[in-house]
């Protein structure tokens, strides 16, 4: 059963085939099919990666396919903010490349915006794993409540990226997508907080999240500190954070950020995820 929502993902050349392809099926496996998916090619990619993308352009009676090709990479928010211009419905859910989407995912969605029609944005919870999705590492939870999104948000992302499903007219209305190196989503959430969007989380599983310690090295050194710093200060901008909030965050952000990968994995593991 297909129904009018469209999927947005972006692609660069890094990306594993593999790992891709197998997002891609957990799309086109779901309970309940969206009748488009826009990809998003960031920059020039493999040859392998294009031989996935070509397939499911061949399933155009399945769903349909748009492609978006960039000439040169720009980074997620970028990339993001013109691939939403492409989606055709209203209801548009986010997705990344190398995660898994719980089979009913998008049926809980839909089933959330039928029943509060004044919902702008709807998530849910990651479940995370290293190598199979039948062994999993963590699980991140997040609040669940309109009010409670909003008073977690100053905090921490009260969204998991991936499991979003929102309006498009709500975040053209906030503002859309910004080039903010790793932050684009927090970046957007307080956007839309500050626009007054209806909020809400599924508490459930709504995405298989790939993790391992490739994330966590990304996620430390000095670097990831000041890209993180730095969409902190835009998002102090906003008016949605306080400047205690700011100033909590970083330096607790710099620290996590500087000590070494086997006492990030801990604090990942024990104190930030269930």
């Amino acid at each position: 059963m297909k129904t009018k929502f469209s999927v947005l993902l972006s692609i660069y050349y890094k990306e594993k085939p593999e790992n891709f392809r197998e997002c891609m099926e957990s799309i086109y496996s779901q309970s309940v099919l969206p009748d488009e998916v826009v990809l998003v090619e960031d920059g020039k990619l493999t040859e392998e990666l294009y031989e996935v993308i070509n397939k499911y352009e061949n399933m155009e009676s399945l769903v349909r396919f748009v492609t978006v090709p960039l000439s040169e990479n720009r980074g997620l928010g970028l990339a993001l903010a013109e691939g939403i211009h492409h989606c055709n419905n209203e209801l548009v859910a986010r997705m990344d490349t190398d995660d898994i989407c719980a089979p009913d995912r998008f049926e809980r969605q839909l089933n959330a915006f039928a029943n509060n029609p004044k919902l702008d944005i709807v998530g849910g919870y990651i479940s995370e794993f290293a190598e199979d999705k039948e062994h999993i590492i963590s699980e991140r939870t997040v609040p669940l409540g309109n009010y409670s999104i909003k008073q977690y948000q100053r905090k921490r992302d009260a969204f998991n990226h991936m499991t979003v499903m929102y309006k498009k007219s709500a975040v053209l209305e906030a503002g859309n997508y910004k080039d903010c190196p790793l932050m684009e989503d927090s970046l957007l959430w307080a956007d839309m907080i500050r626009n007054h969007c209806h909020m809400a989380n599924i508490g459930e599983t709504l995405v298989y999240a790939r993790t391992g310690n490739d994330m966590l090295e990304r996620r430390g050194g000095y670097a990831y500190f000041l890209k993180y710093r730095s969409g902190r200060k835009r998002i102090l901008k906003t008016g949605t954070i306080s400047k205690s909030d700011y100033f909590v965050t970083v330096m607790a952000q710099f620290v996590v950020c500087m000590m070494p990968l086997s006492m990030r994995r801990l604090v990942f593991n024990k104190i930030l995820r269930k």
